[in-house]
């Protein structure tokens, strides 16, 4: 088998615990943490950074392996001792991936260079190219509409695969599907989800209301942190493809879908000591046998980078199967199994059983 070569778009938090934790279990023989050992012949050692891009002056020109500790990062250092990437980071246009307020934040914020709007689409093509990139990894900021289509275009220009970590709707857009899959390449996406995270408790108390006879009245998931993605999305304005994922995704569990006054689903405020820590305050209000009334809460504290890392390095495996397959298109399965808001959404226990089928499936036979 060959490496698995990945570029990365945005170095923040969730870059670094991808990063770190691809170097961890290259030099561990853990299996902790990891939701499958071995996806389409992939172990995650096969996994290699060829190319960073960032706009975060205190980023840009370092080696990726250094980069990842630089602020604003502020999530869990587990692997220390990282070693030398040969990859520094390059500069990338802003455009629309870095909220005003953030270069306002001092050492919290985003430090942008006035000449980033100069970096062209030639020049992350080129830079796609001559890394061999196989599979772009997209980690811009929540709301950057403009700046996400910008690097799927040059994904698309690259011959690149994509996993698109963020809620601006790629994989689940069928302008753009027909695009990648004009192509040939595929596309895991939208919106990451974590390994044990908000929304996907939040789903499996939904499946288990439903399953045991229970109905849902009202239900609300608040979330709170103090990384720069929670202080990027204080910009409300920012906020409505993370919500309508968020949302779908667990409408998509209830046995029957609640009325927008009966449903809310976060990110909720941004607490700065809480650092990369995410705590999900959530209340479910149901009946049960006889409509007599019942409610649940449940207090979720996790460190949110990590916390998505697994299932993106499992995103990135599946997504260098589909191209040694041939396949293209946004696929199917791993989309609803990792990602809040696939083209399709589908149970996690069924996605979880058709995905192993499809991974051990022959090539004409895959989804």
């Amino acid at each position: 088998m060959h490496s698995i070569r990945v570029a990365v778009i945005g170095v923040g938090n969730c870059a670094s615990s991808l990063i770190q934790g691809v170097a961890f279990y290259k030099a561990n023989k853990s299996t902790t943490g990891l939701i499958r050992e071995v996806v389409g012949g992939y172990t995650v050692s096969d996994i290699e950074f060829v190319l960073g891009v960032d706009v975060d002056d205190r980023k840009v020109g370092k080696d990726l392996s250094e980069a990842i500790f630089s602020a604003p990062n502020n999530t869990t250092v587990f692997k220390p001792d990282m070693p030398p990437s040969g990859v520094k980071v390059m500069r990338g246009p802003a455009l629309d991936g870095v909220a005003a307020h953030m270069t306002k934040a001092g050492e919290r914020g985003f430090r942008v260079a006035d000449d980033s709007a100069a970096v062209s689409k030639d020049q992350i093509v080129e830079a796609l190219r001559k890394a061999r990139a196989d599979i772009l990894v997209n980690f811009l900021p929540v709301g950057s509409q403009r700046a996400t289509e910008f690097y799927m275009d040059c994904a698309l220009e690259a011959g690149c695969a994509v996993v698109n970590c963020i809620p601006v709707f790629i994989a689940s857009d069928e302008q753009w599907e027909a695009r990648f899959k004009a192509k040939g390449l595929p596309i895991v996406g939208d919106d990451i989800k974590a390994q044990v995270g908000a929304t996907i408790v939040h789903r499996a108390l939904s499946s288990l209301f439903a399953a045991r006879g229970a109905s849902i009245e009202r239900t609300y998931q608040l979330n709170t942190g103090g990384n720069t993605d929670f202080m990027n999305m204080l910009d409300r304005d920012r906020l409505s493809d993370k919500k309508e994922s968020k949302t779908m995704a667990v409408q998509a569990a209830l046995a029957k879908r609640l009325e927008d006054e009966n449903i809310l689903i976060g990110p909720s405020e941004y607490v700065a000591w809480q650092k990369d820590n995410k705590v999900c305050f959530l209340r479910v209000e149901g009946t049960q046998w006889g409509e007599v009334p019942m409610n649940l809460e449940l207090r979720l504290s996790v460190e949110d980078s990590p916390n998505a890392a697994a299932c993106v390095v499992d995103a990135i495996r599946f997504c260098k199967q589909a191209l040694d397959r041939g396949e293209s298109g946004a696929l199917t399965l791993p989309s609803a199994y990792y990602c809040k808001h696939p083209p399709e959404q589908i149970p996690e226990d069924v996605a979880n059983g058709l995905l192993d089928q499809y991974q051990t499936s022959l090539p004409e036979a895959a989804e």
